[in-house]
């Protein structure tokens, strides 16, 4: 084998590795975009988890305050009931 063979099949080995490592690194800044829209993503998702955490709170709180409301109108109008049956029942 000639010196002229030997540096055109290291060439060639050159240029197959070269394309290789190309191809490593454009499949890692791939990767990498990808992991950062993925990080993105469970970012948007906690946010969104944090605030629907507040807002069933904030409703929670609501519902017993309107369950405690509707405790009371039911009381007030028990009492009511009740003293129109005692009007009633008096006049008879």
């Amino acid at each position: 084998m000639s010196d002229t063979d030997s540096i055109e099949i290291a060439s060639r080995r050159l240029s197959l590795a070269l394309e290789a490592l190309e191809a490593a690194a454009t499949q890692r800044r791939s990767a990498r975009r990808h992991d950062d829209a993925l990080a993105a993503h469970i970012q948007a998702l906690d946010t969104d988890r944090a605030r629907l955490a507040g807002e069933l709170d904030h409703a929670t709180a609501r519902s017993r305050g309107l369950e405690a409301a509707s405790r009371e109108v039911a009381q007030r109008i028990d009492q009511a009931i009740e003293t129109v049956r005692r009007v009633l029942t008096a006049d008879d």
